[in-house]
């Protein structure tokens, strides 16, 4: 190995792509150790992978920062992950007063607060308005073609952005600036009954992010509107909800049923403690988009046909599973993992291995897997999206 490549510190042990078993040998040629340190089981993937998957993971360190200012963005689609072709993400920060500016999307958007807060403001086709300040756990949704704003008060902030297209780009939305500086003044004082003179100093391009004060209180931006305000809040406090608890960890889970507005997008906010898992499961009614807040891990997804592969993550990763495959998380650090499952559907759908086998007749499942007596009497009717694994092969809590 050359010498500049060589990790330093007496705890560094450079990995090799060999399996305890003898299968693989020794890589002496150039390579990124600390990738492979990051990624075991890309480097030596359990013996129960096998055939093609597509790529599953991307990070956002690996992404193109666009800085403005005011704040930054970057952002995950299908040009930095072929597969993701429901949904795209946006990671983005704004500086204190910094403003995300007036603007739509085609899409519907979808976001989780991560740190800090921000004044966001929306209209609806019937001109009712919407106000609202939203804080870490907070999310907020917006149809597609409603217009809408983001400002972020005294901290700054940083969110997720989560669009049901997974071609979308933020940089090719549809901006208020962008919009004036392509409009002939002449139209522009026509449209609003004002002087030509009136538009000398709009923006020549996209403002996209920029910079401004820290707005005041919302008892004074508030704009009262003669058709009232949105029917259904575009603002809701996922962390408020009382969480789903299990032994391994919870799951917090939102969709159309307990945020009316967002019809598009589904999710769930997961916790997979120390020494847990996500259990074996699939989604029927869509492809999972995954963001990993904290911790790390690795993910296991089955395509049937003897195809299975290995991937491992960590806070700032992006996962993704094709619609219908079935998969498990294991956490593989000493931190709990916090991570966010994503939908394009109405409504949050998962099918549990367990309960699956639990609830159907015991002769048939022994049969098909030729199962023990212990296996079929561990079986849960009752649905536990994270478990626990046995101590010293003891049963599960």
């Amino acid at each position: 190995m050359h010498p500049s490549n060589e990790p330093k510190g007496k705890d560094w042990r450079v990995p090799q792509p060999i399996r305890p078993d003898g299968a693989g040998g020794p890589d002496k040629g150039p390579r990124d150790i600390m990738r492979d340190i990051e990624n075991p089981d890309l480097l030596v993937p359990p013996v129960t992978d096998a055939g093609l998957l597509p790529n599953l993971r991307m990070s956002f360190s690996d992404t193109h920062m666009q800085l403005n200012h005011g704040g930054w963005s970057r952002e995950i689609t299908v040009r930095e992950l072929p597969v993701a072709k429901e949904m795209a993400g946006v990671n983005m920060s704004l500086t204190p007063g910094g403003v995300r500016e007036l603007h739509w999307h085609q899409q519907a958007e979808w976001s989780y607060m991560i740190w800090g807060c921000a004044r966001i403001t929306a209209i609806d086709q019937d001109g009712r308005n919407f106000i609202a300040d939203v804080g870490p756990g907070d999310l907020w949704y917006f149809p597609p073609g409603l217009p809408h704003s983001i400002q972020a008060l005294e901290e700054g902030c940083e969110f997720l952005l989560v669009f049901d297209d997974g071609a979308f780009s933020d940089l090719n939305t549809l901006s208020i600036s962008d919009w004036f500086a392509r409009t002939p003044k002449d139209v522009l004082a026509a449209n609003f009954g004002v002087p030509e003179r009136a538009f000398e100093s709009i923006p020549d391009d996209q403002v996209y992010i920029f910079p401004a004060q820290v707005p005041g209180s919302i008892d004074s931006q508030a704009v009262s509107s003669p058709y009232g305000t949105i029917p259904h809040s575009f603002k809701h406090r996922l962390l408020a909800q009382e969480p789903l608890v299990t032994p391994g960890g919870s799951v917090r889970i939102v969709d159309s049923s307990n945020f009316p507005a967002s019809v598009a997008i589904a999710a769930a906010l997961v916790e997979i403690k120390p020494g847990a898992m996500r259990e074996l499961h699939w989604h029927p009614n869509s492809d999972e988009w995954q963001y990993y807040l904290t911790g790390k891990g690795r993910m296991t997804v089955f395509a049937g046909n003897g195809t299975a592969r290995t991937f491992d993550y960590r806070a700032g990763d992006v996962g993704y599973v094709p619609r219908a495959l079935g998969h498990y998380i294991q956490n593989t650090g000493n931190e709990t993992i916090w991570y966010l499952e994503i939908f394009k559907a109405a409504r949050f759908s998962d099918v549990s291995l367990n309960q699956w086998m639990a609830l159907t007749p015991s002769a048939l499942v022994a049969a098909n897997l030729n199962a023990s007596p212990e296996l079929m009497a561990s079986l849960r009717k009752v649905k536990w999206p994270v478990v626990k694994y046995p101590s010293d092969g003891a049963e599960a809590e």
